[in-house]
């Protein structure tokens, strides 16, 4: 591995130094594992891996992080978005099995050289949204006179502007999850708390195929307001739930409905899901090995795979990549780092703590690309240098919410960045949003 920053000192928290540090080697991930010809990302550090439709979107999102810390000069940068936005765009969209996309949606996951579908994956919305969400913030972040930059605005909004929302809704009020054309739509809806929130506010703020605003009354109507270890929250299980719409959207002070009736924002409730993951370690209701006051974070994250053991007389089930949840489960032993990381704007008083533990743990902080996305300390690998399983792949998914969240805890960057962003507004007020900054 290629040393990129110097250990942190473990007799003090880690200092901002330290976080530009694992900032930088987060986002290098998008430099190292893109196609210099089109500008895809691959899913994972896996060779052979495709490139993941929602990876594109982070990559493009971290493009005017990367000027900003004077990584990449801006010129240069600009032709990087370009050049991917291009690509995309030129995709082939058609109800054919080997499309890129229909609808002005795109399949999860493309090959990495030719833009096709693989793997029978589905079209899916929730991973076009977050390419959308990318594509806007290089149309906000570039907003200079030059050719280059307007044709990075002209494609950027081509590319959202192409996705027919309403079609995405198969004639019911919520969006459903994807589409195949050997099946038809996928019978699961976005409904309930859950990262879905951008998904409908893109929707929403659509210039060409808005949804209704019915749409996002359907989606919020199943939310569960909960009391857990005390504290009052809108509950969703895996701690990226609460993260990933907050890497674009300020939520800090503005509310919807549901918000208003609860007198809390988005935001809070952020921190409050933080607070619960580790209260939930605290308490290790399962006797995981590790779980503890800066040992937590349980979200969607590879695993060491489906089977189960007896370890000292218990008998455990492990699960591979899969949606991990507090306090409710699934709970398999394993954590994530990259989840408490983006945590950091949230609740810094526990993040930076644990932060500080997981640095200490041999999980590669110091590395290329940063923290092992998960390890288990449960499961014991004598091929590992811990003697525990970890992760032996980084993911496109989760090195973008890294970047961004620490971005975003350093300096609200990229947050100040999307209140310019129209569509972005424009679907807040019409989710029914007000106060605070919009």
């Amino acid at each position: 591995m290629i040393e990129v920053l110097t250990a942190p000192n473990m007799e003090a928290a880690p200092s901002d130094q330290d976080f530009a540090r694992l900032q930088f080697s987060s986002v290098l991930y998008y430099l190292h594992c893109t196609n210099p010809d089109n500008g895809l990302v691959r899913d994972k550090t896996q060779n052979g891996a495709p490139a993941s439709i929602a990876a594109i979107g982070m990559a493009l999102a971290t493009i005017p992080i990367v000027v900003e810390r004077g990584v990449i000069i801006r010129e240069f940068a600009a032709k990087i978005a370009r050049r991917r936005l291009e690509f995309l765009l030129q995709c082939h969209q058609g109800p054919e099995p080997d499309a890129s996309g229909y609808k002005g949606f795109f399949y999860h996951f493309l090959d990495i050289e030719t833009g096709r579908r693989v793997w029978d994956c589905e079209l899916s919305t929730i991973d076009s949204a977050f390419l959308f969400a990318g594509a806007l913030t290089v149309a906000t972040y570039f907003d200079g006179e030059t050719a280059e930059e307007a044709k990075i605005r002209q494609l950027a909004m081509s590319l959202y502007q192409r996705a027919d929302w309403n079609w995405a809704r198969d004639q019911g009020a919520t969006l459903t999850h994807g589409w195949r054309p050997e099946s038809g739509f996928i019978p699961y809806r976005w409904r309930g708390y859950d990262e879905g929130l951008l998904l409908s506010i893109l929707g929403l703020g659509s210039p060409s195929h808005p949804l209704p605003p019915e749409s996002y009354a359907a989606y919020t109507e199943s939310y569960e307001w909960r009391n857990i270890f005390g504290r009052e929250l809108l509950y969703s299980g895996p701690l990226f739930t609460h993260q990933l719409s907050h890497m674009w959207i300020d939520f800090r002070g503005i509310r919807d409905e549901f918000m208003r009736e609860h007198t809390s924002d988005y935001f809070q409730n952020s921190r409050q899901a933080a607070f619960v993951q580790q209260e939930y370690a605290i308490r290790n209701p399962m006797d995981f090995e590790g779980y503890g006051e800066h040992c937590w974070g349980f979200t969607a994250s590879d695993g060491p795979g489906w089977q189960t053991a007896e370890i000292d007389g218990v008998r455990r089930e492990f699960f591979d990549y899969i949606a991990r949840g507090a306090p409710f489960g699934p709970d398999d032993g394993t954590v994530s780092p990259w989840v408490v990381v983006a945590s950091l704007p949230f609740a810094p008083e526990i993040v930076i703590p644990t932060v500080r533990n997981f640095a200490s743990m041999n999980l590669g902080m110091t590395r290329l690309y940063g923290f092992k996305p998960s390890f288990n300390q449960t499961f014991k690998d004598g091929n590992s240098p811990t003697g525990w399983w970890i992760s032996p792949y980084h993911f496109g998914i989760d090195q973008g919410p890294v970047a961004l969240m620490i971005e975003n805890y350093r300096t609200g960057f990229l947050w100040n960045l999307m209140r310019n962003c129209e569509p972005v507004v424009r679907g807040l007020r019409r989710a029914g949003f007000t106060g605070g900054w919009l």
